[in-house]
Parts: structure tokens; sequence; C-alpha cells
């Protein structure tokens, strides 16, 4: 066998039908210290982290998490994805804790003046909303038509002051309209829906708008016990404005003709409402943030 050259490709010497031969290209050198180094990466993570099953159980490992529950109790668990979440909270919660003992402390005149103060509220109040008031009342506010009050706009059912705000958050509110469609007959309800709509400003015919005013401030279907005889809503008590043109529960803000929107009405006093109720946070937010909340829907566009 002739010697090899040194910068050709070499060969382990195997050679068939004369000229097909066995080449030798071994692994760089780069290649396999770096294989030799992730495998020692790989022994010390398992000795260090939950990896391994064992029966019904696994390998922790030997690193720990301490951390402070929402009951104050004090924890030191192997480490986990929860419990360095909570550890991860405890240190955002000792960041924030100055700005919110301000924000305690302060009334709500004061916070609006405060530029630090206002930004902090901007930032935690939007990922407190996302977290606890978006799935209903949606990223921005808006609410949904039917469901949940838009927040963004200048008419609320039982009060936009920063006071009305808080105690809403805190204690929740169970809003309610009985379903009249057993008590009234079909033309009384018809006459009752196009009564509403022209106070509003909705086209409506002015015969049944006639007859549905001695329904709304008469004893058949008393409408003015709860939405005053004005129809412009009681706050104490949470029911709508029906003179603005601002609708939550019936449909009648959208685009459509003048029978589409009566015949949401007419459904909504037919049917009633028993889903607006809002549940109370006084139980999964603490004090302070509950007040910074506050703040920050009444800066959506809305508050008074």
């Amino acid at each position: 066998m002739s010697q090899q050259k040194p910068n050709t490709v070499q060969t382990t010497g195997h050679v068939w039908d004369e000229t097909l031969q066995e080449l030798n290209n071994p692994l760089p050198a780069w290649w396999i210290w770096g294989f030799y180094a992730s495998v020692v990466m790989a022994l010390i993570y398992w000795t260090i982290y939950p990896a391994w099953p064992v029966g019904k159980s696994f390998t922790t490992g030997f690193k720990t998490v301490s951390y402070v529950n929402d009951k104050g109790q004090e924890k030191s668990w192997h480490w986990n994805t929860r419990a360095q979440l909570m550890k991860d909270m405890n240190e955002a919660e000792k960041m924030q804790k100055p700005y919110y003992d301000k924000i305690a402390a302060m009334p709500f005149a004061q916070i609006a003046k405060d530029p630090e103060l206002t930004n902090f509220v901007n930032s935690a109040g939007k990922a407190l909303f996302a977290d606890n008031c978006a799935p209903c009342h949606q990223t921005g506010g808006q609410g949904v038509i039917g469901f949940f009050p838009n927040l963004t706009d200048d008419d609320w059912l039982y009060g936009g002051s920063h006071e009305k705000i808080q105690q809403t958050l805190a204690q929740g509110r169970n809003g309610y309209m009985p379903s009249f469609k057993e008590v009234l007959k079909a033309d009384q309800l018809d006459n009752l829906a196009h009564y509403v709509a022209s106070l509003a400003g909705e086209k409506a015919d002015a015969a049944k708008i006639k007859a549905g005013d001695a329904l709304f401030h008469g004893e058949a279907a008393a409408c003015y016990y709860c939405h005053g005889g004005d129809g412009k809503g009681r706050q104490d008590v949470g029911s709508a404005n029906l003179t603005d043109k601002i609708w939550l529960w019936a449909d009648v803000g959208s685009p459509g003709t003048a029978e589409a929107k009566i015949d949401s009405i007419r459904t909504i006093i037919a049917n009633g409402v028993s889903r607006g109720v809002m549940p109370a946070w006084e139980s999964r937010l603490k004090p302070d943030q509950i007040k910074l909340l506050t703040v920050y829907v009444h800066g959506l566009g809305g508050g008074k």
C-alpha cells in the first residue's frame, strides 16, 4: 500500500474493484468536544432540575425556589415553573409596593396630577384589566352589545365617578329586568317598544308611541318605576337611560331598519334581562389593586 499524502482525503486502505475505496473522514475536533460538553451540561441539568420519571414520581433535582403564597405563607419547593412564577410575582410586588402605597394614601383627584403615578396606573392597570376585566369588557373596554357595558363612553348604569366605579369593582353588581311577555299582550309589547324607540329619537309609529306612553307611565307595565318618568334611568338601581343613543341590551345602535331596531327593543321587553351580573372583586383583588383599577377604568374615556 502506497503512503497517503497529508492533504488528500484519507482512506482506510480497503479497495474494491480496484477503484472503489473506503474513505476515512473523522469528525472535526470542535464537534467532538462540543458533544462532550453537551453531555456534561445534560448531567448537570438532570442534577439541578426535575428531569427523569421514576415510577409514579420523578427526580426533583436539588434546586429549590422560595416564595410567599397568596395567604402570606412562605413556601419552599423544588424548582418548577409555577414556583418560579410565584417568586417572580413576589419580586414584582416588592418593586411595585411603593407605588401602590402612594395610590392607597392619595385621593383620586391627586393621583391624576402625579405624572409618575399616572404612568404606573396605565402600566399596572392595563395588566390588571387584561387579567380580570378584558374577558368580558374586551381589551379596550368597548364591551359587547347585549352582554357587557362599554367602559369608554360616558354612559354609566351605576355611576361613573371614582367612588361609584370603586364600589362596582369591589362589591359587584346584579342588574335585572323582569320579563313582560306573560304580563303584556303582543300589541302592548309592540306599543311599548315604539315608545321606547321614540325616547332616543328613533323612527316609530305615532299612534303606537301614544299607547306605549300610557303603558310606560301606567301600572300595567310601570316602566317608570325603574327608568324614571323621563326615561333617563336611575343609577341607584342600575336602570338604563332610554333617552340617549347608547344601547347595551338592545342592538339599536347598529345600522338597520327602523323595524329591526324596534324588534330588538321588543325582544328585550318581552324576555327581560337576567345577565346583568358582575361579580365582586374584593375577594380576589387587594384594596390597593381595586383602587388602581378604578383609576385605570375611569381613565378609559368615560369616567366622570
